[in-house]
Formats: C-alpha cells, structure tokens, sequence
C-alpha cells in the first residue's frame, strides 16, 4: 500500500487534533530544531522503539525528516510493523520552517551537533565515534612545524583534551610553517601561543601544557592516560625518548619527520602489539650521524612541508582513536614535495630491538643525549 504525502500545514493541523509527528532525522539535525511537538526517533531506531512511542497501532503518525525521502521509508518501516494509519510530511523540515510553522529547540547539545556536524553524517563516525574523540586525550609533543598543524585539525575534529609539551617561545623565523603562532606574539610562549589558537577555534577542547623539556623524569607522566602520543620533536634523543616510553607504557605512537623538501609519517604500536608492529628504533636502531640529518635550522625545510606531514599525523591519531581504516603500522609513507609523488616503504619489527623484541623486559631510560652522540 502506498503512503499519501501531506503537506506541513495538514501535518500541523493533523497533530493538532491528536496526530503523531515523528521526527526520523539524526540527532545532530534534531538538535538545530524540530517542529514543535515532534517526537524524535532517528530512522535507524524506529523499528526497535517505536512500541515505546505509540503503542497503539491504529494511531495515527505523521513521520517528518530533512525533505521527505527518509520520512516515507519511516513509514514504510512502520506499515512493516502493522501500523496502518500513516503519512509522510512532504518537503520535511525545511519546507516546514519556510512555511512559517512553529519550531521549537530539541533538548541536548546543540554546539556539539552543530559544530561536529559534518563528521556525524559520517557512518564510520557518527555520534558514538564522536563521543569516542570528545572522551581521547592525545599527546603533542611540541608545538612547531609538526604539532601546529597537526593541534589544529585535532582541535577542529573534536579531540577532548590535547597536552602539548613545548618549552620555546615564539620566533619570526617559526612563522613560515609553525601555523599556531602570529607575528603579534613573538616572544609569547609556544604554549600560551598554542592555547590562543586552539581555544580560538574550538573552545570546546581541553588544552594542558607542559613548558619543559621532556626528560626520563618526565616522560611518563606527560604520556599518563594518553590514547595516543603525536612525535613533532625536532632531536633525536627526545625522539629516542618517546619511542621508548610508548613501548613501555603501551601507547601508539604517531610519528612524523621533514628536512628540504621530503617528509616522512608511520604509526608505531610495538607497546600494544609486541612481535607484530616495529617501532622506531625498528626503522633506527642507531641514529644517524649529525652531519647527516641536519636540523631545520641548518638544512631549511619547505613551508608548508610540515603542514602536510602534520595533518598526516592528525589523520593517523583520529584513525587509531575512532578504530577505523588502516593505520601506517608497519609502513613508512614517504612524501617528496618537488616531485609531489608519496612513496610507501613497509617496516617489520626488528626481533633483535633492544626495546620492542618479543619476550624482552622493558630496559630502562637511558641517556639518550650520549646514545645520540655516539658516546
């Protein structure tokens, strides 16, 4: 049997004397507004709750989306079910505002539904993924080349609580790739700097920072409850560091690395899955001579290189946070910006590591300085 389509003027009439307005939209959409005195129920949840809502099944019910298609599949679901008095709202919601009909406020959070919009729509997020991101707490270390952009897409995406660790102040030279940072706060800290941005562009979020460097007496509880750790350091022994403290503590490590005009990204998770994902010192196991990685500061690196491999790192922590597609364990994803090719090269664990090897106890910090100057 077909079901007849009014419009939202019957609709309201209808409801008036006793009729059910559904509304079957998603929960991000019914918290900008529904037709007042509509009752949500998500399309995907109608077959399951709708006994709760109208027991009866002679009722009359009035179904209401965005526009009208998910409206007449809500009602179909229902005939499914035995519900026989039925009616779709042609033109939904929208046609129902411009027709000037009253509007009232669903109850929740409407900046999360707002502002989180875009990834809701997305199955593989939805509100359930989003909570997931809302709930994580994700370790930044540094907020230069690497973390600028890298804190911004993961503030943007609705990361809980980032801790950035970061004891520099702002610079001139910082400003052609470190995107957290403007030229009327040189000489702020990165940190109050970072904050500004972050809370600027979503307040929601929960910023901690930590203005020192990162040592063996500090590492763990900087990392302390992290979902994931995010490498934008700019030495090796912090990196050295960080590696090991991930292996130890069990916490992926996103990492990321630029010079000239290449850059480089992997996932490292050899802490949770020992014997099955390398870790840094799987791809390093002795760090390279000085005169053969120079810094930034030394060799210069494309503006916005850093940027690329940053929201590559944002990518892979929202990945390993939602548990969603393929994380860049076990693969090192190489970028040549003058080329503009990518280039995957795959990693397994080294079953010799000093750190990551099966069977192996943790062995301790050490001096990781010494360790990187050939002592």
């Amino acid at each position: 049997m077909s079901i007849r389509e009014i419009s939202p003027q019957e609709a309201l009439q209808r409801q008036q004397v006793g009729a059910l307005l559904l509304d079957v939209r998603e929960g991000y959409e019914q918290a900008t507004g529904m037709a007042a005195g509509a009752v949500a129920l998500p399309l995907g949840e109608v077959a399951q709750r709708i006994s709760d809502v109208a027991p009866d099944k002679a009722c009359e019910i009035l179904a209401i989306c965005a526009h009208g298609q998910r409206s007449l599949r809500a009602a179909y679901a229902l005939q499914q079910l035995g519900y026989s008095n039925l009616a779709s709202v042609a033109g939904g919601t929208v046609r129902w505002i411009d027709e000037g009909l009253p509007m009232a406020k669903a109850g929740g959070d409407e900046d999360f539904y707002d502002r989180y919009s875009r990834h809701l729509r997305l199955p593989e997020v939805g509100e359930a993924g989003q909570r997931k991101l809302e709930s994580a707490r994700v370790v930044v270390l540094g907020a230069g080349g690497l973390g600028s952009p890298a804190a911004f897409y993961l503030a943007a995406a609705g990361v809980g609580t980032l801790v950035i660790a970061d004891d520099d102040v702002v610079e001139r030279s910082n400003l052609q790739r470190q995107i957290l940072h403007t030229d009327a706060r040189i000489g702020m800290s990165k940190l109050d700097s970072a904050a500004h941005a972050l809370h600027g562009l979503n307040p929601r979020v929960n910023l901690e920072g930590l203005p020192e460097r990162v040592t063996s007496a500090n590492v763990d509880a900087l990392l302390d409850g992290a979902d994931v750790v995010l490498d934008g350091a700019d030495n090796f022994p912090v990196r050295y560091l960080l590696n090991d403290a991930c292996v130890k503590l069990g916490i992926p490590l996103v990492y990321g690395a630029v010079q000239r005009f290449q850059g480089q990204v992997s996932v490292f998770d050899a802490g949770r899955q020992r014997g099955r994902a390398p870790c840094y010192r799987c791809l390093f196991p002795q760090p390279p001579a000085p005169e053969d990685a120079p810094n930034c500061s030394e060799a210069g690196v494309l503006g916005v290189l850093p940027g690329v491999i940053g929201m590559l790192q944002a990518t892979e922590a929202i990945k390993l946070i939602l548990g969603i597609g393929e994380p860049l364990v076990g693969r090192v994803l190489m970028f040549d910006a003058l080329a503009m090719r990518f280039h995957e090269t795959r990693l397994a664990p080294d079953p010799a590591c000093p750190v990551c090897a099966v069977g192996k106890p943790f062995p301790g910090y050490i001096d990781y300085a010494a360790f990187c100057a050939g002592a």
